[in-house]
This record gives structure tokens, sequence and C-alpha cells, in this order.
């Protein structure tokens, strides 16, 4: 996973799309073959020439006609060590990049901590976490995380392989995952009990209303923040509001855990 990224643009313009788009044209001498390497319409390509073109104090392409080489599209010699410049610029941005990130992962805290930000999942709900216990059975594998700041902890099942294939142990940190359409929330349980392992209570802190469904954000203990989705019609049966007490109910099995 890569911590640290960052757009390279000379003269605040010429990125890495427009790049790609003359090496092909020097590849390729066609621009509409050139377009079409480069992932760009026709239009579009055209689009970014003419706009360095016109900004750049010397020619930057050249059309051929005919003869023995045939016809085509050429990059001029200007645009030739403006294409040189940019792969050596990039390489030493590159360069740069891997060696300030090799520097955070020196701080093993900070990185462990971009780590956590840089996932990308659909899963709404991603909270950090110490695994606190682990349970063995025969088939099956029990894993319980301790929220990071003191919250409640978090119970996850998995098959026993899984839990040896992420190498868990006791002490280790991990993420814990759960999508919003896997939580349930309770306002008044009635006295009955639930058999549900995870029951989060934590006060409603924000409803973002839909068409159909609301987004329904909890605090939790600790300062962590669970989102519900939930039905229209059920946030108005609960009667949930910004300051109202509910508990966020969800298997174990809707738990998924990562590790680094």
């Amino acid at each position: 996973m890569t911590l640290l990224t960052s757009d390279l643009k000379l003269a605040g313009r010429l990125d890495a799309r427009f790049f790609a788009l003359l090496q092909a044209l020097q590849d390729t001498g066609s621009i509409n073959r050139a377009a079409r390497t480069a992932g760009l319409s026709y239009k579009g390509a055209w689009l970014l020439l003419e706009s360095a073109c016109n900004l750049a104090h010397a020619p930057l392409l050249e059309t051929a006609t005919g003869g023995a080489g045939g016809g085509g599209t050429r990059l001029t010699d200007a645009a030739r060590e403006l294409l040189a410049a940019w792969r050596s610029l990039q390489g030493a941005h590159t360069r740069f990049l891997r060696e300030q990130e090799a520097l955070l992962v020196q701080q093993p805290a900070l990185a462990g901590l971009l780590r956590r930000m840089a996932m990308k999942t659909t899963a709404r709900n991603q909270f950090a976490g110490t695994v606190k216990a682990i349970e063995l059975g025969a088939v099956m594998a029990g894993v319980t995380l301790a929220l990071k700041g003191g919250g409640p902890s978090i119970t996850a099942t998995m098959t026993r392989s899984s839990a040896a294939r992420l190498k868990l142990k006791k002490g280790q940190e991990a993420l814990a995952l759960i999508k919003a359409s896997s939580v349930v929330l309770v306002s008044d349980f009635a006295g009955y009990r639930l058999s549900a392992s995870n029951q989060l209570e934590g006060t409603v802190s924000r409803i973002a209303k839909g068409a159909v469904a609301s987004l329904v954000v909890l605090t939790l203990p600790g300062g962590s923040h669970l989102t519900a989705s939930v039905t229209n019609e059920g946030v108005e049966a609960l009667g949930l509001k910004v300051g109202a007490a509910a508990t966020a109910v969800f298997k174990a099995d809707a738990v998924m855990v990562a590790v680094a």
C-alpha cells in the first residue's frame, strides 16, 4: 500500500495524461492512434495538444504529407526535449516519494495510522482496534477487538483457516469492517435479549435522510462513530433524533477483520 502520492505537473497544467499522449504520438506518428493508445477521444487529444501548442514559444508538432516516410504528425525537437524533461522529473519525483515513504515507515505509529486511513472499502464502518482475545474451535474462530480510545469491543467470527491465514495473535492491531446495512438499531428492548454478539450503546449524532433510507450515525463511548442504514419508516417508528439513545446491533459474522 502506498502511503504517499502526488501528481506531477509542469507549468501547472501539463500532467501525466498529456505526456502519455506525446509519447504515444512519438511512437505511432498519428494523432488518431495516439489518442486511442492514451485512452483519449480524438477531440480530447486535439484539445490537449492545441492548448499546449498555444502556450509554447516553439511549435510542438509538425505534419508530414506523403514522401518516402509517409504522412502523419511528428514531435518537433522542442516537444521531444519537453518529453525528455518530463521523464527525468518524473523519475526524480518517484524517488523523492519513495525516500519520504521510507522515513514514514520508520515511524510505526504514524505509518499504521496512514495505512488505516488509506484503505478503500465499501464498508462504511471501519474501526481500528487491537486483538483482545481469540477463541479457536474445530471449524470456526471468534476474535474480539478492543477499539482504540477506550471504546467498546467488537466480536467477529470467521473460519479457523481464515484466522490462520491472517496470522492473528493477541495484541495485534487490526481493523473491523461492518457494512451499514448489517447494523440494526434498537431504541427499546422491551425486556427482550438478543442473540447478536455485538450490541453497542450510543447516542444519535447525525441523521442523513435520503429518498428511501437514512444514514443514522451513533457516537459510541470513546468517541468512535458507527453508521447504520435505516429505512425512513424505521427512523420514524423508532423516534430516532439527534441526542436520542440507541443501540447498534450486528452479528459477529457481519464483521470482517483486516490486518496489515
